[in-house]
């Protein structure tokens, strides 16, 4: 890495703890970009020359709270008896974080820049590597994937190669689960459910161990 790359992820690093001080303290709908370039000490002008606008400051912001889920994953996986346990351990750690704090995970995986961000989640844990721990390489792949339609896909991959489903039909079942996900997401986020974090994990959970069984391979 060149200086002016390190420069670059160093400036980077200062907005982005600068916006996860008022995200913090104020709330994520309170950032600005005057108060993010005040904080960290430069002016607004010069924030723009590291992210294009308001919302892709937010995004990498935001990707900060992934920490407490990608350190948690490790327990969850922790005696995964196969690839279809593992990932459904991995789903349910991933809901009880996301749930826990539904408009950041919103912003991370469905707002403006979610899907068109190739490298962004490679860039912020170059920044910020302690965020990641210490992950065994088949998560350290799916952590680094760059939106969470892919994320799942290599998941769901490493269970059609163990039998459970044709690569073919890969695709819509992701399709459906995340469907399923971003309903129930949205649901906890805009209050629209009368029962308690664990209790909305585990009817996610149940949606989408129905939607694997259609399609299981009958042995």
């Amino acid at each position: 890495m060149n200086k002016k790359e390190i420069q670059r992820k160093r400036m980077m690093g200062y907005f982005i703890e600068a916006a996860n001080q008022i995200i913090e303290n104020e709330g994520i709908d309170f950032v600005t970009i005057r108060k993010v370039a005040d904080i960290a000490g430069y002016n607004s002008a010069t924030l723009y020359n590291y992210f294009k606008d308001l919302e892709h400051l937010l995004f990498f912001s935001s990707m900060k709270y992934l920490k407490d889920y990608a350190l948690n994953l490790p327990n969850y996986i922790n005696g995964a008896k196969n690839a279809l346990d593992k990932f459904l351990r991995i789903w349910k750690c991933f809901c009880y974080n996301s749930f826990k704090k539904p408009k950041i995970y919103y912003k991370i995986f469905f707002d403006k820049y979610s899907n068109t961000l190739n490298d962004a989640v490679k860039e912020y844990y170059s920044i910020f590597p302690e965020e990641l721990g210490n992950q065994p390489q088949e998560l350290l792949t799916m952590l680094l994937e760059k939106n969470i339609y892919m994320r799942d896909m290599a998941l769901l991959e490493a269970c059609a190669e163990e039998g459970f489903f044709k690569k073919e039909d890969l695709p819509i079942i992701n399709e459906m689960i995340l469907l399923i996900y971003q309903g129930m997401l949205l649901r906890v986020l805009n209050n629209q459910i009368n029962c308690t974090i664990d209790e909305a994990v585990e009817k996610t959970l149940k949606y989408i161990k129905q939607t694997l069984k259609s399609f299981k391979i009958k042995k």
